[in-house]
């Protein structure tokens, strides 16, 4: 193995780890998939999850079940990048319109952005409604900024629909949890629950 590719398993590896999102089976399986060319054996490498304190991941996780229960359907981890996010978005509308729930709009963060705060202490967050209607959007942009800065966070955002919010800093702190869902399937619970209990 050269110099790059031992850099590039490590960067991997410290990433996945610290985006608390995965256990130590998945990060294996996820390696696996991304150097299956070299054929390396990842079962004898030491991954140990961190173990954080979700300080600010728990003020995240609260700001946007708050925005759940202002029919903002909020997801964590969706997508690798922005238009895997939007499409994933526009696929949980459609569950919960088969549901007879309906959001009026969506906001999210992707593993790329997970990677910004993970190594740049920033986190940015993607924001619209279904209806591609920019002053709804815009309603939508305003109340998860709102609502994350009644969380304590400090936002960068120019008040438009062409930009993300940036949450800056944001030290991200998630420690893996087993019995939590995220992306699509945890969002789904968090809206529709968030409904219900309305």
């Amino acid at each position: 193995m050269g110099p790059d590719l031992v850099e590039e398993i490590d960067y991997l590896i410290e990433l996945l780890t610290k985006s608390g999102f995965f256990s130590v089976g998945e990060i294996i399986e996820i390696l696996e998939d991304q150097f299956i060319e070299e054929e390396i054996d990842f079962s004898n490498h030491e991954i140990s999850l961190r173990d954080s304190s979700n300080e600010n991941f728990s003020k995240l996780e609260k700001a946007f079940k708050k925005l759940a229960s202002e029919n903002i359907v909020a997801i964590h981890n969706c997508g690798f990048d922005i238009e895997e996010g939007v499409s994933d978005a526009f696929e949980l509308q459609v569950h919960l319109l088969n549901n007879k729930f309906e959001a009026k709009g969506f906001c999210f963060y992707t593993f790329e952005d997970v990677e910004d705060a993970v190594f740049d202490d920033k986190l940015k967050i993607t924001f619209g409604d279904f209806e591609n209607d920019e002053a709804k959007a815009l309603e939508i942009g305003k109340a998860v900024a709102r609502t994350l800065k009644d969380e304590g966070f400090a936002i960068d955002w120019d008040e438009t629909v062409n930009n993300q919010i940036e949450i800056d800093p944001f030290n991200w702190d998630k420690s893996y949890d087993s019995e939590k869902e995220y992306e699509i399937e945890g969002a789904y619970e968090v809206f529709t629950t968030s409904q219900v209990l309305e």
